[in-house]
């Protein structure tokens, strides 16, 4: 695809179209980013504006099916022993809570796959960091058994969780709003692995 028009001052707010493969696209300079209307694109279908989102569930359930099967030992023979504070959620609370929180998450990246925007790659890419730390917390915390890991590892995903939330507001606001729940279990979660760590 090449952009005919030409350059224009970024102060002026100017807009332009582009036709790219059969596809027309509006950008416009709003909160310094330039964004494209997807929503004009006359030649995807719900299907092809569907599927990146049921992709993207399903990867974020695999991650927690994967992360369950590591952690699953220590939850029995571990876990129960240690001394937790009195806001510990009980432990079906835990499948719920999850399952709710990877159904938005998958919700959440699938609709920014459609917003082509020079944000989405970045996006994109902390929405896969986090979801990277999202798993890597269980194999700190429950399959090595290391609530220092455990903790240092979720500090850095509760910034990588605000930071995807900040840089998706401007572009989708629902995908930002999806990520609500994730953000407030993840406080709890943070505060659970804090009390483990100092007092056992």
């Amino acid at each position: 695809c090449v952009v005919s028009a030409p350059i224009v001052s970024e102060r002026m707010g100017a807009r332009f179209l582009d036709t790219c493969m059969g596809e027309v696209f509006c950008f416009c300079n709003k909160s310094r980013d330039w964004f494209v209307n997807h929503s004009i694109n006359r030649n995807n279908s719900p299907y092809e504006k569907n599927n990146p989102i049921l992709i993207a569930i399903l990867i974020c359930f695999g991650v927690g099916c994967t992360a369950s099967y590591f952690q699953s030992e220590a939850i029995l023979n571990w876990y129960p022993t240690l001394d937790k504070p009195s806001l510990t959620p009980p432990d079906m609370a835990f499948p719920i809570a999850w399952s709710l929180i990877y159904l938005c998450m998958g919700i959440s990246i699938g609709l920014i796959w459609h917003m082509w925007t020079i944000r989405r790659q970045m996006i994109i890419r902390l929405f896969g960091f986090q979801l990277l730390f999202n798993f890597t917390w269980s194999i700190f915390f429950f399959y090595l058994r290391s609530p220092l890991l455990g903790f240092a590892n979720i500090l850095v995903l509760d910034v990588l969780v605000v930071y995807y939330m900040i840089e998706s507001y401007p572009v989708k606001k629902s995908s930002a709003y999806l990520f609500v729940p994730y953000l407030l279990w993840l406080i709890l979660a943070t505060y659970l692995n804090g009390y483990i760590l100092m007092y056992n």
